[in-house]
C-alpha cells in the first residue's frame, strides 16, 4: 500500500516545478529528489533519487544537530483551513514553544468551510517550535508543530 502513495508522490514530483518532497507515512520517511547523481529509475525513465543519511554526515560533529533533528516528530495540518491558536481572540493559546503535551491535547483550531476542528497531538512530547501564525491559512500536510517525543 505504502508503494502505491510512492508512486503518487513521484507522479506529484515528475507533473510540477517541485525538485523535492519528503514525507513521513506509516512510521517510514521518505525523500525523493528529480534530477540527482544517483537515481533510481521508473516507469517515466524520469531521474529522481531517494536518500538516505550517509555515516560521513553522522560522523561529522557539525552536522551533528541535523541528525538529532529528525527525531522530532511533525504535526501536519489534517485539512486546508484557517489556524487559531486559541478558541477566542481573548483566551491564550492551546499550546506554547517549551510546553510538554499529552496524546490527545487540543494543540489548535482549523476553521474549514465555517467549522472549528480541534486538532488533538498525535503523540506525547514537548513542542519545540510553531511554525504557524495566528489566523494564517494552512494547506493540508503543511507542518503546524514540531514536537520533540517523549
Amino acid at each position: 500500500m505504502w508503494q502505491d502513495k510512492l508512486k503518487e508522490i513521484i507522479y506529484i514530483l515528475e507533473n510540477s516545478n517541485i525538485n523535492e518532497i519528503e514525507v513521513n507515512f506509516w512510521g517510514r520517511k521518505f525523500r525523493v529528489v528529480k534530477k540527482s547523481s544517483q537515481t533510481v529509475n521508473t516507469d517515466s525513465n524520469q531521474n529522481f533519487q531517494v536518500t538516505k543519511p550517509q555515516k560521513s554526515q553522522i560522523d561529522d560533529p557539525q552536522k551533528t544537530n541535523i541528525v538529532e533533528k529528525s527525531d522530532l516528530e511533525d504535526m501536519l495540518s489534517p485539512m486546508p483551513g484557517t489556524y487559531y491558536s486559541a478558541p477566542t481572540p481573548d483566551d491564550p493559546p492551546f499550546v506554547s514553544k517549551g510546553d510538554t503535551v499529552k496524546k490527545g491535547q487540543v494543540l489548535c483550531i482549523i476553521e474549514a468551510m465555517k467549522i472549528m476542528n480541534e486538532i488533538e497531538s498525535d503523540f506525547d512530547g514537548i513542542i519545540t517550535d510553531i511554525k504557524v501564525d495566528n489566523g494564517k491559512p494552512v494547506e493540508y500536510n503543511q507542518t503546524l508543530f514540531t514536537i520533540d517525543p517523549t
